[in-house]
């Protein structure tokens, strides 16, 4: 069982590489093989929390796409790419760090899906503004939101399930771990002049007439927009509020969509024909090919070799729990991954005689920023690349990962003395 499931992912990571099928239909695929030979069944695939669809992602994608959508009628993203034109004078890379800015603080209070949500139709509309090619700025976005959503426990959703586990508060992520990353967001800044140098050309004409525009004629529909913005402000405060509400975040965007939808005129056909249906049904398919490697028993073994293999040293543990789960969460979703990992480094943290609680954040730092090293490592990227087909931007597999290997390597690296210096 456990070669079948291995054979399945292993050949539809090589279709996804390759992109000679849709990614949609390679993921449905491979699940319906791990379902057909029954790696898994229809029990731990739709309602099993550790090895099934994790239904949370998914219709907290739903939710947010729709109130994104109505969004999308009230003129504020063109108002917020003109803002962000004339703050930055129509220079590439100021703009990049810019938005990046943006997307790393807006990925630590909502989530990293969220806030690529929210700042790609931003992006699109910016870039066409100052004739700039807008995929590299979309993937350092990708980027920023997944280094910036390792500060909290709202910011990434591997960070939920490690607090759940680890006993541990919204205050000891802050704390823990968003020192580091405000380091990681400069060193990624000044990494972007140098990784997408070729893509800073500067048109003075084109930045000479945005300079002209007034970003206040771009709202359409103010009465809307501030239904919008009150529903959104509303969502946010749940989402940072979770460790006292304890409202998942899929039930509050769900909420706020159809909060949305009941107090405006829009309708919701046209909010569900904005939706991504095909990012989610491959987020379906993910989820159920990962579970299969779950029940498989392949990721319970390659999280026990690990933990094995660090013979109980706790500086050993954590380098090899920050490289391992960056490591794993750049192939597969780290979600599951985490879920699976996370019993194993409970029971590192209780051997310890020491402070073991340096394990924790080495798994999260590791998950959150491994996930950056492919288009498939997070659901940030997946959403992204969805995205940009939509809009008739593609950006393959090979592209996204050339630049989030190199991301992936300088973070985690720059994570090592952190953690050496502060707890070993």
């Amino acid at each position: 069982m456990a070669i079948a499931a291995i054979a399945i992912f292993v050949g539809a990571y090589v279709l996804l590489v390759t992109e000679k099928v849709h990614r949609t239909a390679v993921a449905l695929g491979g699940a319906s093989l791990m379902l057909l030979l029954r790696i898994t069944d229809s029990e731990h695939a739709f309602f099993s929390e550790e090895t099934g669809i994790e239904w949370n992602v998914i219709f907290l994608l739903l939710g947010m796409m729709m109130i994104v959508a109505v969004l999308r009628q009230t003129g504020v993203f063109e108002y917020v790419a003109i803002w962000s034109a004339k703050r930055t004078r129509g220079r590439p890379y100021q703009l990049m760090v810019m938005l990046c800015v943006l997307t790393a603080v807006a990925s630590a209070l909502l989530d990293n899906v969220t806030t690529i949500l929210l700042i790609a139709p931003v992006t699109f509309l910016v870039c066409q503004r100052l004739d700039l090619r807008p995929t590299p700025y979309l993937m350092a976005e990708v980027f920023a939101s997944n280094i910036g959503g390792a500060a909290t426990l709202v910011g990434d959703p591997p960070n939920i399930i490690i607090a759940a586990r680890g006993d541990l508060s919204f205050n000891d992520f802050l704390v823990h771990l968003a020192p580091i990353v405000v380091v990681l967001i400069v060193a990624f800044c000044l990494l972007c002049r140098w990784l997408f140098r070729r893509e800073f050309r500067y048109d003075a004409e084109r930045a000479a007439s945005v300079m002209l525009l007034n970003e206040r004629e771009a709202i359409t529909n103010p009465g809307l927009l501030v239904k919008s913005l009150a529903v959104l402000a509303l969502v946010i405060a749940a989402f940072v509020l979770h460790p006292v509400l304890h409202y998942e975040p899929s039930v509050v965007a769900l909420l706020g969509a159809g909060l949305l939808l009941l107090i405006t005129e829009v309708e919701v056909s046209d909010a569900l024909r904005e939706v991504e249906w095909p990012t989610l049904a491959f987020f379906a398919g993910l989820f159920v090919m990962v579970g299969g490697l779950v029940e498989a028993g392949v990721i319970g073994r390659v999280a026990e070799a690990t933990a094995d293999a660090t013979e109980g040293r706790l500086g050993l543990a954590t380098f090899g729990l920050l490289g391992g789960s960056a490591l794993i969460s750049a192939i597969v979703d780290n979600i599951p991954y985490v879920a699976t990992m996370s019993p194993i480094v409970a029971e590192l943290v209780a051997a310890q005689h020491g402070d073991g609680q340096v394990l924790w954040w080495a798994l999260a730092l590791g998950a959150d920023l491994g996930g950056n090293a492919t288009a498939i490592g997070a659901s940030a990227n997946v959403v992204a690349l969805g995205i940009a087909d939509r809009e008739g931007h593609h950006i393959g597999f090979w592209e996204f990962t050339k630049y989030g290997l190199v991301v992936t390597a300088v973070t985690v690296t720059l994570c090592m003395p952190y953690l050496w210096l502060r707890y070993l």
